[in-house]
């Protein structure tokens, strides 16, 4: 009985492992995007909030709430979020809303367990179009376990429901136009018009496959002659346009009352966002709508697994090649077109973005979508090593090795770094030096550290109830820890204190002394206790030293806390301090004479970063309290001291003092300047002066002693006219002027009751600049002029006799009046310079001048000159139409006209 059915079990068995290969095989995408599903609920709580999620609910309320007619939100013209889509936000809000949950801990789970399914929902369709374009499932794969491994995307799609969702459904969208094409009915392209209305409304960016489907679509109209098939190509191209305008009108409440304003809305917020922040990049802080050219791509290139970097590149140039050497071929097949359409979209997308310099901000997460299409050319790139080498032993085997190997090593990576994948860089960056990436590179953009850090001080103290200092929301814990928690009391006081090191500053003991998280070896958060009796004993017996130092010397500063200075580290003391008083903070403001001089990040070329800030807060050791603030090893120049109270509703600052670093300082160089320079007309007003720094560049220098606390609150105003407009950021462009308004206590402060600021001005070539505050005052500045160029003027005057003298010698040269004075002080230009044209036909003159009969050209003297040599010249533009008669002079206020010339000119 037994012989027979041992001799049916091979058989059996062999079928059996012959249909599980088949299965394993025919559904490895399926299987593969079921394995990173189960990783993902089980890792999903992990995950911070990101500060854009509670705006992306708010958001979807904001729009449910119109379209319910509960709330007009949307309507509201300062309101930008409301050109942004809902297609998944409102799902979302529907899901939280149909589970009934109310803790936010529990919204997060499900926001993030949901933004994350879409993502491997992206990724499947990703793996189906890439056996469509291949008809390999080996291929097929490599591009799934592309798509979902690239670390940071991957952390991204648990917390980020704006990127890597327009990331899933571009890819969607990629899929059902491939089919579309392929299958070419009208049932396809009403889909894909559905898609491409759906990854339009997420993000103004989808509108980019419009003009893709219609080139594509047109291509097919010019190779199909004049055959009956042209009838379907324009059919389905217009059912295509008409149900994806239709569904992004559909999913847009904001279009509903105006189609026109809300794509007009759209366009600008993506080209030149309001929200502007800082990026630090190269070591270098840019605001995010002036950053570099070469910004994205930069940051797609340090922060890409190498392997699909590789085969990128080789996918991409396989493509070229192709539509390069037989282009004919290349456009007529449909196939190889769609390939061409994936490289361009990759390639010209961020270019456009570059070019209109829209603001990016956070790496390249605002381009995560082209991804996709990287992605399938990286799958290119290695389908065409492993079937071009196939023959070509042991090709095959390397090949299958490189990419096992590059797929195993990011897969170690990306659990090595959970929860930070987000932070991922490649061997383009040097990871390995102690703060190099902190001081060149944003590593937490959106400050996510703080949960762990959180989480820690919790399984430290886990029967305890903790006061701690931080930003961190509560929202990231669960219940449980959130009760584990108490804010500061209301004296300041707390256990810990939860911080950034600050990009750039250097290391001070606050954070080397204390715990810390890391991340390539560099630190992301620090977990300071603000009490000796938390320390740890290496901790106290290190602040004691300092403290030791500090007082062998005398204080550069007595006040509440008296202050000492120590091989450029600032130690803040206060004896016998009230065991249960409030915990202040103290700030330091360095004003170098040269930029250079500050840190990497801060000696940006852009003005916004100077001066450089650097603060902390005492820690209590039994009756002393005592701060530490670490200057840079390069620190020149001034520097403003100040000591804040922990309360923000009372007075911004305890006491604040101004101290030279590099004596003479700059209340010295200001004296100099006052003496130079006449008191400002108004009683109100500060004196400002354009001056030089050390390195060349030009900056702004604001003074008034005995400032009031109003006067310091004040913002000022300052607006700079550049030479050539295309210098100013495009936001600006329409003006005519870069809008640098600001706050004294942004660029400086009010030591000893007197006002004080630094702004350095940009470098490119300025022809004026207006400042004032508020009304009360306000003045023009203007650069000097070129040097070389007034020699010049004044040589070629040599042959010529003047048109009139008076105070000053009048010429005039090259359609130009020339002022000029051979020996002249600063007080023979200070008085303001009038010039009245009067032409030979009134009607030449502006429609608002035409009543005077005289064009009004008054100015300052060094609007249009400078001096050199003990001269003093100006040369100013005439205007090109006839003139009669020419009447200038100088003038003051209250004396009125000090000299005048009439000039007949007759022409």
């Amino acid at each position: 009985m037994f012989p027979p059915l041992l001799s049916i079990a091979p058989r059996l068995s062999g079928v059996n492992r012959a249909a599980a290969r088949n299965f394993l095989t025919g559904h490895s995408g399926l299987l593969i995007c079921a394995l990173f599903l189960l990783a993902g609920l089980v890792t999903a709580g992990d995950y911070s909030v990101s500060p854009d999620e509670t705006n992306q609910r708010r958001i979807a309320q904001a729009n449910l709430d119109y379209i319910l007619g509960q709330a007009d939100r949307i309507a509201t013209p300062n309101y930008h979020d409301r050109v942004y889509g809902i297609a998944f936000e409102l799902p979302l809000l529907l899901a939280e809303r149909a589970l009934g949950l109310t803790d936010y801990y529990q919204i997060h789970r499900l926001r993030s367990i949901l933004t994350h399914l879409l993502f491997i929902v992206g990724g499947y369709f990703c793996y189906r179009l890439a056996y469509r374009l291949f008809n390999n499932r080996l291929i097929a794969v490599l591009a799934l376990l592309i798509f979902l491994l690239h670390p940071r995307i991957y952390a991204h799609s648990f917390l980020n429901s704006k990127d890597p969702v327009f990331l899933s459904m571009f890819s969607i969208a990629l899929y059902l136009l491939e089919r579309a094409f392929r299958r070419d009915t009208l049932g396809a392209f009403v889909l894909l018009g559905i898609a491409v209305g759906a990854l339009t409304n997420l993000r103004i960016m989808g509108v980019t496959l419009f003009p893709a489907v219609i080139v594509m679509r047109g291509l097919d109209l010019l190779y199909a002659g004049n055959g009956p098939e042209r009838k379907g190509i324009l059919l389905t191209a217009g059912l295509f346009t008409l149900t994806a305008g239709l569904t992004v009108y559909a999913l847009s409440p904001y279009a509903w009352a105006n189609p026109g304003d809300y794509l007009a809305a759209s366009l600008a917020l993506t080209i030149d966002h309001p929200t502007i922040v800082w990026q630090l990049f190269q070591g270098r802080l840019y605001w995010s709508n002036e950053l570099p050219p070469h910004y994205t791509a930069t940051w797609f290139s340090i922060t890409m697994p190498p392997l699909i970097l590789l085969l990128g590149g080789i996918g991409a140039a396989a493509v070229a090649l192709r539509g390069i050497g037989r282009p004919g071929a290349f456009f007529r097949n449909t196939r190889q077109r769609f390939w061409g359409l994936l490289l361009a979209g990759f390639l010209l997308t961020p270019l456009a973005a570059a070019l209109l310099s829209s603001s990016q901000n956070n790496d390249w997460r605002h381009f995560y979508f082209l991804y996709a299409p990287f992605g399938l050319l990286a799958a290119l790139g290695g389908g065409w090593l492993w079937t071009g080498l196939r023959r070509q032993r042991p090709w095959p085997a390397g090949t299958l090795f490189l990419m096992g190997t590059g797929l195993g090593l990011i897969l170690f990576q990306l659990v090595q770094l959970h929860p930070f994948q987000y932070s991922y860089f490649n061997f383009l960056v040097d990871r390995t030096t102690p703060e190099q990436l902190r001081t060149q590179y944003n590593l937490d953009h959106w400050r996510l550290a703080y949960r762990p850090g959180l989480e820690y001080l919790l399984e430290r103290h886990p029967d305890e109830t903790l006061a701690v200092r931080t930003r961190a929301r509560r929202r990231n814990l669960p219940p449980a820890g959130v009760d584990h928690l108490r804010p500061p009391a209301g004296d300041g006081r707390a256990d810990y204190e939860l911080l950034y090191q600050p990009e750039g500053s250097q290391p001070d003991l606050t954070f080397n002394a204390a715990y810390r998280f890391r991340l390539y070896n560099n630190t992301l958060i620090a977990v300071r206790p603000r009490d000796s009796a938390r320390m740890t004993p290496a901790a106290v017996a290190a602040y004691r030293e300092i403290y030791r130092q500090a007082v062998a010397g005398e204080p550069i500063i007595r006040a509440d806390y008296k202050v000492y200075l120590n091989d450029k580290r600032l130690t803040f003391i206060r004896e016998n301090c009230p065991p249960a008083g409030p915990d202040p903070w103290f700030s330091v403001k360095l004003f170098p004479p040269d930029p250079e001089l500050l840190p990497p990040p801060a000696a940006a070329v852009s003005a916004y970063i100077y001066p450089h800030r650097l603060s902390n807060y005492p820690v209590r050791l039994d009756g002393l309290c005592l701060a530490v603030i670490q200057l840079p090893a390069a620190a020149r120049g001034d520097i403003i001291l100040a000591q804040h109270p922990p309360d923000p509703a009372g007075p911004t600052t305890i006491w604040e003092e101004l101290y030279s670093l590099s004596p003479p300082g700059l209340r010295e160089h200001i004296a100099e300047l006052r003496s130079q320079q006449p008191p400002p007309a108004a009683p109100d007003a500060f004196a400002v002066f354009l001056d030089q720094d050390a390195a060349g560049g030009y900056r702004l220098l604001y003074a008034k002693e005995n400032c009031a606390p109003a006067e310091y609150a004040t913002p000022l105003t300052l607006h700079i006219y550049p030479v050539n407009l295309a210098d100013l950021p495009a936001r600006h462009r329409d003006n005519g002027f870069d809008n640098r308004d600001f706050s004294l206590g942004q660029y400086g402060g009010r030591p000893g009751g007197e006002c004080l600021a630094v702004y350095p001005l940009p470098d490119y070539p300025i022809a004026a600049l207006h400042t004032g505050q508020a009304g009360a005052w306000e003045t023009n500045l203007y650069p000097p002029a070129n040097t070389d160029s007034l020699r010049a003027t004044y040589a070629a005057l040599s042959d010529i006799q003047p048109a009139a003298r008076s105070d000053f010698d009048l010429y005039i040269q090259d359609n130009r009046l020339i002022y000029l004075r051979e020996s002249c002080a600063a007080a023979d230009t200070a008085a303001g310079f009038f010039l009245h044209i009067l032409p030979v036909d009134v009607a030449d003159l502006p429609a608002e001048r035409q009543a005077a009969g005289f064009a009004n050209l008054d100015f300052d003297f060094n609007r249009w000159g400078g001096s050199f040599d003990g001269k003093c010249l100006a040369a100013v533009p005439l205007p090109d139409y006839p003139v009669k008669e020419i009447r200038t002079g100088q003038y003051r206020p209250g004396p009125g006209e000090l000299w005048a010339v009439e000039l007949a000119v007759g022409r």
